[in-house]
């Protein structure tokens, strides 16, 4: 079960501090009207009436239904005409009572292999996809009457909904839908807030693996002079962003994996901007272990209401055999209570190596709802049975069978998708 987060710090600079309210105590039982969104200017206009939704309503896990991140994310991966026919279009739903916003459904919609899908905003660099919704005693009702005006309003074959957390402000309505589940996985969560301090956090851990990362940064030392970094923006921070990804494509390369988003120079110039914080703000936080000057290990996380989430964790291949992941995410979690946070959410899938540091996990599940036969094919065809089956034939080949087919990149590809 999920922890309830505190309040932030507020004097730390990567968290956003919101102020506590009673968003019911401020909501009237009167009727909710909707609009469809499907312009940048529409989406630019939505910023401040956004923002204070999410101040009042919003949880640590929506870190990526922020307006600031989305907005970055608009930057890149949205089609540069709204007219555009094969680019990302906006279909974003919202709900207002009494002119105040109380839903945010941010979705767009593409064309792939021939299907018209409408998925997350944010797609792919987003780890979770949820809505926004005003707590109110009609909260479920308001989510029902906005899936209705979306099936009205936004043509598509499919709707293709990724990533939604088991206790996502969407599940409940999801799971009294007919959408099928393409896809389960798990969320590994560290609870920081369960101990008063990293030592006393440390001792669920045994005395044994605490004594080998000791010995592990001893050795470490004699390689090189080691010393840990971490950023919230600036050129640094975009510089060691960038770092990162160029040291995770060489990882999946040496694994055999395919990520089309990572090979994307959109997810590269998007991860950039968001380090970099130049505006509008993503609370990106980007840590690294040097040794002997060079950066060993690195993560790049996004902060929200007391919750980091662990986006890209990684290190360099010629320092494998010596700990430094390790070794970095044990000052990552230093840094966690220095700063004030709650919850370290290491994102799924529920790896191993992350399930060895876990306090917990939480179920992530795709949903998808066809629209027309085209979609109905899809959703259950390809999502539903070649996708999943051809990820696993991937996984259960030998590393050097897997970089061979990888190496085509076709077969690969097409499953990861």
């Amino acid at each position: 079960m999920l922890i309830d987060v505190r309040t932030p710090n507020a004097n730390h600079p990567f968290v956003t501090d919101r102020a506590e309210q009673d968003p019911a105590a401020e909501i009237s039982p009167g009727p909710v009207s909707f609009e469809l969104i499907t312009t940048r200017a529409g989406f630019d206009a939505l910023e401040d009436d956004w923002n204070a939704l999410f101040d009042r309503a919003a949880r640590g896990v929506h870190v990526f239904q922020t307006f600031n991140w989305n907005w970055h994310w608009a930057n890149h991966f949205l089609a540069d005409d709204d007219r555009d026919a094969v680019g990302v279009r906006l279909s974003i739903v919202v709900g207002r009572r009494d002119g105040r916003l109380v839903t945010v459904w941010p979705l767009v919609k593409q064309k792939v292999r021939g299907v018209t899908q409408i998925f997350w905003m944010g797609e792919p660099v987003s780890q979770y996809g949820d809505v926004l919704v005003d707590d109110a005693p009609d909260t479920l009702e308001i989510l029902e009457h906005a899936w209705m005006f979306l099936k009205a309003r936004v043509r598509g074959d499919l709707l293709r909904l990724r990533r939604v957390r088991a206790d996502a402000s969407i599940a409940p309505l999801l799971l009294r839908s007919d959408a099928i589940v393409t896809d389960r996985q798990t969320a590994p969560f560290l609870d920081l807030a369960s101990a008063k301090s990293f030592g006393a956090y440390e001792e669920r851990y045994s005395p044994r693996s605490r004594r080998n990362r000791r010995r592990l940064a001893r050795r470490l030392a004699e390689e090189g002079e080691m010393a840990f970094q971490h950023l919230a923006g600036g050129v640094a921070a975009r510089k060691l962003a960038l770092k990162a990804l160029e040291l995770k494509a060489h990882w999946l390369k040496d694994r055999g994996l395919v990520s089309n988003a990572l090979a994307d120079p959109r997810t590269t110039a998007f991860f950039a901007d968001a380090a970099e914080a130049k505006e509008r703000s993503t609370n990106c936080i980007v840590s690294a272990l040097h040794v002997g000057g060079e950066p060993a290990a690195l993560e790049v996380s996004f902060a929200c209401k007391g919750r980091l989430a662990m986006h890209v964790i990684v290190f360099d291949l010629k320092f494998e055999k010596s700990g430094v992941g390790v070794l970095r995410l044990e000052q990552s979690l230093r840094d966690g209570y220095e700063h004030g946070l709650d919850t370290y959410d290491m994102l799924a899938p529920g790896d191993g190596y992350k399930l060895d540091w876990a306090d917990g996990t939480v179920e992530v599940l795709d949903y998808a709802k066809a629209r027309s036969l085209a979609g109905e094919l899809y959703a259950r065809v390809y999502l539903g049975f070649v996708r999943p089956r051809g990820k696993a034939a991937m996984k259960a080949m030998p590393s050097a069978l897997r970089r061979a087919v990888s190496g085509s990149y076709a077969l690969a590809a097409a499953v990861s998708l």
